[in-house]
């Protein structure tokens, strides 16, 4: 069921306002979709409150269930399984963002070259800047829109995709096209994504799940970032707001697994959820920074980790670590 408008959207936009100002508000009337896409990110110093991921816990839960080590994230994993000393890698990132992955890989005498690519000036500036400060004279910065990139033939031995390819549309041709042509054989290609339903329209089950757990938390850990409202409940992405917002997010999420299972092979596959902490937690995840030294804040955390993980025995994982290799 799609929908076109929910309450949460209003919420949505006021936090918005009071994150990031009136001006990024009118730059959604922007009539060129991928302008409105470049506002999304292209800002460096918004407090992104809103998101789970800023919380350290959930952090170390993501690289439990990818490496089996809570202190190991994925691209120091993937360095010391994966690669050898005597290696001259060249990886190519794709809607790399603030590159702070891709800088973790070029610090590794393995890479040889490390290419990024987006649409977001600002990023690749701070980016260029932190290279430069760590002496990695292995990155290139380029900025500008993915499909323009010349993509040379069988060149890269790694393509990224950390939270961009859900971003694509047109993901069982834009694979087969442009990736396939400038990967290796046996090169391999990296995600760490969201592979959930398009639009984030989550099934009634999923959002009868979500407010379920939202109860699980005490109502003083509830109230929205930079503003005195209670989450009380979630009830959707409408998509009005998400074309207004970003008309590029989860255009074609679905179709990322089923197109990688396609044309190439599965060297490892590791679901680590988000149907429910991902939405649970938009808004007040800032509450749960510092859930390491509060006795209460971490036991809310653990109880919905578990109330996550009993969910997923039945269902299929809204994100996905995943490597995979061109035969």
């Amino acid at each position: 069921m799609i929908r076109v408008i929910t309450k949460d959207d209003f919420s949505d936009v006021y936090i918005k306002f009071k994150e990031r100002g009136f001006e990024f508000l009118l730059s959604k009337l922007n009539i060129k979709s991928l302008e409105r896409t470049k506002s999304a990110f292209d800002n460096t110093t918004s407090n992104m409150a809103s998101n789970w991921w800023i919380i350290p816990k959930v952090r170390e839960r993501w690289n439990l269930k990818i490496t089996g080590n809570p202190d190991v994230d994925y691209k120091k994993y993937y360095v010391q399984k994966y690669t050898n000393e005597n290696d001259s890698l060249k990886l190519l990132s794709l809607g790399s963002g603030t590159c702070s992955n891709e800088l973790e890989f070029a610090s590794y005498p393995q890479f040889e070259e490390v290419v990024c690519v987006d649409i977001s000036r600002n990023r690749l500036d701070d980016a260029t800047e932190t290279a430069k400060k760590r002496n990695l004279n292995n990155m290139q910065f380029l900025c500008e829109d993915v499909y323009k990139y010349p993509f040379p033939e069988e060149y890269f031995d790694i393509i990224l995709f950390n939270s961009s390819l859900h971003h694509f549309n047109n993901i069982s041709h834009f694979i087969p096209t442009y990736i396939d042509r400038t990967l290796k054989k046996n090169g391999r290609i990296i995600i760490n994504e969201y592979v959930g339903a398009d639009r984030l329209q989550f099934s009634k089950e999923d959002l009868c799940a979500i407010n379920k757990a939202i109860k699980l938390i005490d109502e003083l850990y509830r109230v929205k970032s930079r503003t005195n409202i209670i989450k009380k409940s979630f009830s959707g992405h409408g998509l009005i707001r998400m074309l207004m917002s970003d008309p590029s997010e989860c255009i074609d999420s679905s179709s990322i697994l089923p197109t990688l299972h396609k044309y190439y092979k599965v060297v490892e596959e590791r679901p680590y959820g988000g149907n429910i902490l991902q939405s649970v937690l938009k808004d007040i995840a800032h509450h749960f920074i510092d859930a390491e030294e509060d006795d209460r804040k971490m036991q809310i955390l653990n109880t919905l980790f578990e109330f996550e993980d009993d969910y997923l025995l039945t269902r299929t994982s809204s994100f996905v670590f995943g490597i995979y290799e061109k035969e």
